[in-house]
């Protein structure tokens, strides 16, 4: 199982907005990512707009391409991209930062 944590940046003025929405993620949208492979996926966000996303998946690289092929996730991503800095012309899921784990205490 790979651990997988990320980064994004949420503009400042949409922090409030970005937070509201997911309170109330599409429940099509919660099912593709279940059927997809991510597992354990949570984010957090600091107030400046620093987000950190985290899920556990059997492949990274299947997790994203199964979520691409989702009309859903389309949908999701063209609705979220003007929240996010620094992604000009990206969906967010493909202009996200992955960290390399460095360590892990099992």
């Amino acid at each position: 199982m790979e651990r997988v944590c990320f980064l994004l940046k949420v503009k400042k003025d949409r922090i409030a907005d970005y937070k509201k929405i997911h309170q109330n993620v599409w429940p099509d949208l919660l099912q593709a990512l279940r059927e997809t492979g991510w597992h354990n996926y949570s984010i957090f966000l600091r107030d400046d707009g620093l987000l950190v996303g985290y899920f556990e998946t059997p492949s990274f690289q299947k997790a994203l391409a199964g979520m691409k092929k989702r009309e859903v996730n389309t949908r999701w991503q063209v609705m979220m991209a003007p929240y996010f800095e620094g992604i000009e012309g990206q969906r967010a899921d493909e202009g996200l930062l992955r960290l390399e784990e460095v360590f892990r205490l099992d």
